[in-house]
């Protein structure tokens, strides 16, 4: 069985609702008599390209009093068909269902992608599930999408199925930045390289990660910077440096500098994750995080000891503290036409 989501508030609508099955759709919405407009994909990261597609989905849903909804797949097709070839997931199912439900969307159905499933023939899964369980009255997708068997099916093969079957398709372009049409590989490549200002651009938002607080070291006190440690969620986890972040913890979210790494000068085997948050000198054993990284410092390095390290610490912060002055800064500047 795969996680279950709570209803979600969003904007715009009375609750977000993550369904699981075209039963639990049935449920929600079959006595409704509203048919659905709807995107399917697998959403990773939810950039800004799949942004474009979800905002495009409700402006048309609430125009023809249609439900708003995207279908999404767990695990991602790649773990099941080609583990090898299956790439680390930007962010976690939760982060994702969080995500659309603050655009205003009003469903994703999450199918459990699996061997029947996958081979499900284009026009299957079209009559199956947009059809007959979900009476949709259009689709939008993106122009290189592809469904069904083998993937099989190509926007040509949709669009014939929706003359067939009575939905319209609608062909999203793509979003571009700097020349290049964003995609998840896009923004996973990014932060595997470090570069998370540039994935911040791609995804309209920081790359961040979740999960709970678990015991250090200790070697925090002994440099006299404390740190919460974070066992990350995510599959995929920024390049190995020090980081200028914000960290969320207790509902409140104070700046911080992150370190991912294996802490090389205490010989450390372990990659971990560990935040030093300002303004905040609580000492926690327990509870959440989430970390969202805005700009990289500097490579992990080893240091000759303890002092050596202090020192360095010391100037990373003074380097993130000056990050976020530049950046407060400019917030404040007039915007120029």
């Amino acid at each position: 069985m795969g996680l279950r989501w709570p209803q979600l508030r969003g904007r715009g609508v009375s609750a977000f609702a993550a369904l699981h099955s075209c039963a639990e759709w049935a449920a929600r919405f079959g006595s409704s008599g509203r048919r659905a407009i709807v995107s399917v994909g697998n959403f990773d990261g939810l950039h800004l390209g799949h942004q474009k597609i979800i905002r495009q989905v409700i402006e048309c849903a609430q125009m023809d009093q249609c439900v708003s909804s995207v279908i999404t797949f767990d695990p991602h097709p790649l773990k099941v068909l080609r583990p090898g070839n299956a790439p680390p997931l930007v962010e976690t199912m939760n982060q994702r269902m969080e995500q659309l439900a603050a655009m205003g969307l009003e469903a994703a159905l999450v199918l459990r992608f699996d061997r029947a499933l996958a081979a499900l023939s284009p026009e299957e899964f079209v009559r199956g599930v947009l059809v007959q369980e979900l009476k949709t009255a259009a689709i939008l997708v993106g122009q290189n999408f592809r469904f069904g068997h083998r993937q099989e099916g190509t926007v040509e093969t949709l669009t014939e199925l929706g003359r067939r079957f009575g939905f319209s398709v609608q062909i999203v372009e793509p979003v571009v930045i700097d020349g290049e049409f964003i995609s998840s590989t896009g923004v996973r490549n990014s932060v595997a390289e470090g570069r998370v200002a540039r994935a911040a651009r791609l995804l309209g938002r920081p790359f961040a990660l979740t999960g709970e607080i678990v015991r250090g070291s200790g070697r925090g006190s002994t440099v006299l910077f404390p740190t919460l440690n974070l066992a990350a969620e995510q599959e995929l986890l920024p390049k190995v440096g020090v980081y200028a972040t914000e960290t969320r913890v207790e509902g409140r979210f104070y700046r911080s500098a992150t370190n991912v790494g294996f802490r090389p000068t205490f010989d450390g085997t372990l990659l971990g994750v560990e935040s030093h948050l300002f303004d905040f000198s609580r000492e926690l054993t327990k509870g959440r995080l989430e970390v969202r990284f805005w700009e990289r410092l500097r490579d992990e390095q080893k240091f000759s000891g303890p002092a050596e390290l202090r020192s360095q610490i010391a100037a990373d912060l003074h380097q993130v503290r000056d990050y976020f002055r530049r950046r407060d800064l400019a917030a404040t500047q007039p915007v120029r036409s």
